[in-house]
């Protein structure tokens, strides 16, 4: 029996391993603490249970959803001129299962064997898998700590971004928690036009910043919509991951191919899940403010606590993530992670599984409550795992 060579580059030896590890202590009676996976504890707002609890109680919602209602189109146009002052038309938007199956479905559209794709490093391990899995050829352009993780678009070579046909960018960033401003953002629009790249924009994060700094659309900047298209998702703003709703929006040939390819592998997202994001999209937002201070106070409950044990860390400015380096007593990611995870019984995700340039670092989510938080910090200390 023989497999796609494909399914190569969707192998993970090391979450895989770090699921078997857990499982195997915690049928010895050990109580791991997870901040591996960022899927959020923050329970969702009672408006969202009450829309689907009606609208799955509607036997007509069982139907094939085929095409976005045209109220959720509403919503979601109505929504980014309101909170990014972005105009959209219904031909600009269309709903995703996810990000996350949006970004294979995108890469299909866009790229042919052996078309060269930009993809940040380190970086959310569908960035590269989605290009991967269309044929691409990739070129990495490497986040780093010295350029407070902004992609620097003056080291691409010339001759590569010439050739190349589309690229990812992504803030606020996972894994590394940068966040970008409107110089930026004009910077990516001048480089795309200059050499007719197709820019996507993934904006998961952007109601996630803790500095005052009020989260921008890529589209804002004059120029984006003729050069790309945004992602955007409800999953972690709020806190509904599990009904997989996102959005593509912005340029509307681009949002047309996505459509056409859509027609021939899914049949849209389920009803219900559309009434709640018009529900969320139109309501009140005070539920957002709630999420993003309780990430914000888990954040700085976690770096002061890890201070005060010698182990520093950078408070990030936005997300659900922390970005850690990993303390000078160790080389390895990989390394540090299984020995936090035997020693202190707290599971992080090594830096190394998010590209070569996140080696040197952990990726903490913040998925845990504060008094969670609290004991893995007191777990730490008692391991001794910073002082071997």
């Amino acid at each position: 029996m023989f497999f796609s060579k494909k399914m190569a580059e969707l192998s993970s030896a090391i979450f895989a391993e770090l699921s078997q590890k857990k499982a195997e202590m915690t049928q010895q009676g050990i109580e791991m603490i997870d901040f591996s996976i960022g899927t959020p504890d923050i329970p969702p707002t009672p408006q969202v249970i009450e829309t689907l609890i009606r609208e799955c109680s509607n036997p007509e919602n069982y139907k094939y959803a085929i095409t976005d209602c045209s109220e959720l189109i509403e919503a979601v146009c109505k929504w980014y001129e309101t909170r990014y002052d972005v105009s959209l038309k219904s031909d600009e938007v269309v709903s995703l299962l996810g990000s996350q199956s949006g970004f294979t479905e995108l890469a299909l559209c866009l790229i042919d064997p052996g078309d060269i794709v930009l993809v940040p490093t380190p970086s959310y391990p569908i960035f590269k898998v989605g290009p991967l899995l269309a044929g691409a050829r990739l070129y990495k352009m490497p986040l780093l700590k010295e350029n407070n993780y902004l992609i620097n678009l003056e080291a691409i070579d010339q001759e590569i971004a010439q050739k190349a046909r589309f690229m990812i960018v992504s803030y606020p960033n996972n894994p590394t928690t940068g966040t970008a401003d409107r110089s930026f953002y004009k910077r990516l629009v001048a480089f795309a036009k200059k050499y007719d790249i197709i820019v996507l924009h993934d904006n998961a994060y952007s109601e996630l910043l803790f500095d005052g700094t009020v989260g921008e659309s890529f589209l804002s900047i004059p120029g984006a919509k003729e050069i790309g298209i945004e992602f955007n998702s409800l999953s972690k703003t709020y806190s509904i991951p599990g009904c997989r709703i996102a959005f593509a929006v912005g340029h509307k040939e681009i949002i047309r191919q996505l459509k056409t390819l859509k027609s021939h592998v899914d049949y849209g997202m389920f009803l219900p899940f559309q009434k709640a994001a018009i529900a969320l999209l139109s309501g009140p937002k005070d539920y957002i403010d709630v999420v993003r201070e309780t990430y914000k106070k888990r954040s700085i409950l976690l770096t002061d606590g890890l201070a005060n044990l010698g182990w520093m860390i950078e408070k990030p400015k936005g997300s659900m993530f922390v970005w850690a380096p990993i303390p000078k007593n160790y080389t390895s990611s990989i390394d540090f992670t299984h020995d936090l995870m035997k020693k202190a019984h707290v599971i992080v995700v090594p830096g190394i599984s998010f590209g070569e340039e996140g080696e040197g670092f952990v990726r903490i989510a913040l998925v845990q409550d504060e008094a969670t938080i609290q004991k893995a910090i007191e777990n730490i200390q008692k391991s001794g795992i910073l002082n071997t």
